[in-house]
């Protein structure tokens, strides 16, 4: 089976609702997607704000995304559909257990004619907390020329 490889323009908005309070961030970024069969693989740099890169590679199934972070943050998280996981989110100041249930997820895979969207929406309990924090991650991707 042929790999497909098409550069891309990368939109990333994640949400984070915690007791009430909202918080969103948001980035952009050229990354290379890959399709072979029913899996796509994402991989794009993040830039924090000291001028470190984060490495991500995204692997998109029907009803499972994993996620992997290299670099100044570190973390291999797992989403499967309506199904629980756990992981440790490492960075500067030290590491955080992430217990996550994820809700929902949809994907509507780049082609010709339109965009591409990944849209995940999960709740997370960090370090063994009683209430989960809701987060909602949404990904456009679009094309290069």
């Amino acid at each position: 089976m042929e790999i497909e490889q098409t550069r891309v323009a990368v939109e990333f908005c994640m949400t984070i609702e915690d007791n009430g309070q909202l918080e969103e961030t948001k980035a952009e970024a050229t990354g290379v997607l890959y399709k072979k069969g029913q899996m796509d693989v994402l991989t794009y740099n993040e830039h924090t704000e000291d001028n470190d890169i984060i490495k991500n590679l995204l692997t998109i199934q029907p009803e499972k995304v994993s996620i992997k972070r290299t670099g100044p943050v570190q973390m291999h998280q797992q989403l499967r559909l309506k199904q629980p996981s756990e992981n440790l989110f490492h960075h500067a100041h030290g590491t955080i257990h992430m217990e996550t249930f994820t809700d929902r997820i949809n994907y509507q895979p780049l082609s010709t004619t339109s965009q591409g969207k990944l849209a995940i929406d999960y709740h997370v309990r960090l370090n063994g907390q009683q209430i989960a924090r809701k987060h909602q991650l949404t990904l456009t991707l679009k094309e290069e020329e």
